[in-house]
């Protein structure tokens, strides 16, 4: 009977396969003696089996099988000590290298609702991890079985179910519990990725894998998906309507007027509109109350003109909605005020006035300047009393305050 006098790896790319289970020229991979010269490389372990039961274990080095290095075969078998005695026993090399680009993610989209908007929308993850091969004898005992090679296609179709199910799980309760909206979940994927790596490291421990770190590149919904349409849009609109400073109210009564005005007919529109609903003059009613409304509205809305185009300007808007113009307002009347001038061209309000002391301008109201720490207030020559900077009289007995 042949048998085999070396013995080492002669598998796939190691980077790419973890376990090989050793076969020569001639595909004899069981029969050995114990005058066998076992090769181990750097970053592998190989494991002797026989009838399926895993025994001794060699690292890194070169071996020559005898009974003092292969002891739970040898007293398994009852090998004697000394001469060539052939055996029946598999080799399996296990490759302990870091494998860092795993590619992982969700098959089909998850219905999830988002805690945010209320919508049911397609959820999608993907990312990638690395692992090593921590337990060469639980690795092959538990995962491999009776394959002749294990590698990273095996690995990902053993675990694909059991990664998949426990990623939705965390995706789903992530979102639940940090209460985050969907669409802005890419904004923590650190935190996301450290949270799942957590979990499912404990998941490749029982099978003697390492796992070295995990990444989730992107958590994102499909463009196409009609719920994921409707929600962009209106967060669009609501983005513009925030913009131009009105309301979701406003715009619906804008929509009714440019309705209105956009049929013909004039005064009969509102018999025609009673007439086809069955409503009679009360829509008429309707619509004179909508235009009441949305004159006020407008009255209200209304606050000046942009200095820089003329164009007339929503309430409290910061910017020109046609030019984009900064709109600098008076704090006390709220109407739009040149830049750099002191007092409001429309109530008279001081805006700004200048520290007696660093002649520096600083905000009305203010008891000690910003700049030099001094104090702002003044006092009444004739009674004594504490006066504002800004006041022309003394509030207790009148004296008229003179300007340094």
């Amino acid at each position: 009977m042949a048998v085999v006098k070396i013995v080492e790896y002669q598998g796939p790319d190691p980077h790419e396969t973890f376990a090989w289970k050793f076969t020569d020229g001639t595909g004899r991979s069981d029969e050995l003696s114990t005058w066998t010269q076992l090769i181990v490389r750097e970053a592998q372990e190989a494991i002797l089996f026989k009838n399926g039961q895993a025994f001794d274990l060699f690292t890194a080095g070169r071996h020559t099988l005898s009974t003092h290095n292969i002891p739970l075969l040898a007293t398994f078998m009852n090998l004697p000590s000394g001469g060539k005695s052939p055996f029946k026993a598999e080799i399996w090399f296990v490759n302990k290298l870091y494998s860092l680009d795993i590619k992982w993610g969700t098959p089909t989209p998850i219905q999830i609702q988002d805690p945010r908007y209320g919508a049911w929308l397609p959820v999608r993850s993907h990312g990638q991890f690395g692992i090593r091969i921590a337990d060469s004898r639980k690795f092959l005992i538990k995962l491999v079985g009776s394959v002749a090679a294990f590698n990273k296609e095996n690995l990902v179709q053993f675990f694909r179910g059991i990664l998949t199910t426990r990623i939705k799980d965390l995706i789903s309760s992530y979102i639940v519990l940090e209460k985050k909206s969907i669409l802005e979940l890419n904004a923590f994927l650190n935190e996301f990725s450290t949270h799942m790596e957590e979990t499912l490291r404990p998941i490749l421990q029982d099978f003697g894998i390492e796992m070295v770190n995990f990444f989730v590149n992107s958590i994102n919904v499909p463009d196409d998906d009609p719920a994921v349409i409707q929600l962009k849009n209106a967060l669009a609109k609501r983005a513009e309507m925030d913009i131009l400073g009105y309301s979701y109210q406003q715009q619906r009564s804008f929509d009714t007027l440019e309705t209105a005005a956009s049929n013909e007919g004039g005064g009969a529109l509102t018999m025609q509109a009673g007439l086809g609903l069955g409503m009679g003059v009360g829509l008429g009613k309707t619509f004179g109350q909508v235009s009441d409304q949305m004159g006020n509205q407008m009255a209200v809305t209304d606050s000046g003109s942009c200095p820089s185009c003329r164009a007339r300007l929503p309430q409290n808007a910061r910017f020109c909605p046609q030019c984009g113009f900064q709109i600098n307002r008076c704090p006390l009347c709220g109407n739009p005020v040149p830049e750099g001038i002191s007092e409001c061209p429309h109530c008279g309000a001081l805006l700004s006035v200048e520290c007696p002391h660093c002649k520096r301008k600083i905000n009305p109201g203010m008891k000690f300047c910003p700049f030099c720490g001094e104090a702002l207030c003044k006092v009444c020559s004739a009674c004594g009393e504490k006066i504002e900077p800004q006041a022309h009289f003394c509030p207790s007995c009148g004296k008229k305050i003179e300007r340094d």
